[in-house]
């Protein structure tokens, strides 16, 4: 595993703590920036990076397990599955990372939601709740 995708992974692992600002502090560059293309938010800083995180409601209560690392230099993808139990929030994350002198510079990420089979696919194609796991 190459230093990048051990320090992505390390970043995820350290979040289950909760602990955002200490999270920021070891993993993030001090000019971070944060991209939430989605809602077209952006995150700039460390700073900002703790503030929403410590507004999402559940505090405490959210877990990280990183389902894949992909990496290429500089750049890594992660797909991590989120959860917080108190709020019955189970969600996929795919972010890509830019790394730059052993921090994370920029991160830009989707959440996207599940949904069911669309009904014109409806017996097409076999469904497996814990091979295809949200």
């Amino acid at each position: 595993m190459s230093p990048e995708a051990r320090l992505v992974r390390d970043f995820w692992q350290a979040m289950n703590a909760n602990d955002w600002a200490g999270v920021a502090e070891r993993y993030l560059a001090h000019d971070f920036t944060g991209l939430w293309p989605q809602s077209a938010e952006i995150i700039d800083g460390r700073d900002q990076f703790v503030a929403v995180n410590g507004a999402f409601p559940g505090q405490g209560g959210w877990q990280f397990e990183v389902i894949t690392l992909l990496s290429e230099g500089e750049q890594v993808v992660s797909d991590t599955r989120v959860t917080q139990l108190d709020l019955q929030i189970v969600a996929r994350v795919i972010t890509f990372h830019r790394i730059r002198n052993g921090l994370i510079a920029q991160q830009t990420e989707f959440w996207p939601d599940p949904y069911p089979v669309p009904e014109w696919r409806s017996g097409l194609l076999a469904t497996d709740p814990q091979a295809a796991r949200f």
